[in-house]
């Protein structure tokens, strides 16, 4: 009977730690997991944004062209603040989407926050539709590469 019990325990412990060992990463980087604020899943809380065309129908171009400047400058700076990780136009479609920005805050009250800074947006030639998406905390790793790819400033 000790020799089933004895048998037995060492199944049950031979089984956990191959399970564990199944269930680890060998890759992990616990440095690089704290930077970009990773769960154990690797994932984090985001909030995903849609840009749609706005009301805003003014055939003023010169405020236009302003508005749109600060849009971009705006992004810049959100990017550099790490605030962004992710922003970029649509081609036509027939949603009226023009663009999206991944917004490396956690809820829809800071998000809000960070769009009112937007010229586009505050002029009303852009709405924004926000949803909590949570996704790869490595997102923002890209960044420092995507710096180094662009020839001419948009």
């Amino acid at each position: 009977m000790k020799t089933i019990i004895s048998l037995l325990v060492i199944f049950l412990i031979t089984t956990t730690v191959q399970s564990e060992t199944k269930n680890t990463n060998e890759n992990y980087d616990s440095e690089l997991a704290k930077k970009v604020g990773a769960d154990d899943y690797g994932m984090k809380s985001f909030v995903f944004v849609i840009l749609k065309s706005g009301e805003n129908k003014s055939t003023d171009q010169e405020l236009r062209n302003k508005s749109f400047r600060g849009h971009m400058n705006n992004i810049r700076r959100l990017v550099a603040e790490d605030k962004m990780v992710v922003a970029g136009p649509f081609g036509k479609n027939d949603n009226d989407y023009r663009g999206l920005f991944i917004l490396n805050v956690k809820t829809l009250k800071e998000a809000e926050a960070l769009l009112n800074t937007d010229p586009a947006i505050s002029a009303d030639y852009l709405r924004a539709e926000m949803y909590e998406w949570y996704g790869s905390a490595a997102l923002s790793e890209y960044l420092e590469a995507s710096d180094k790819v662009w020839k001419v400033k948009p």
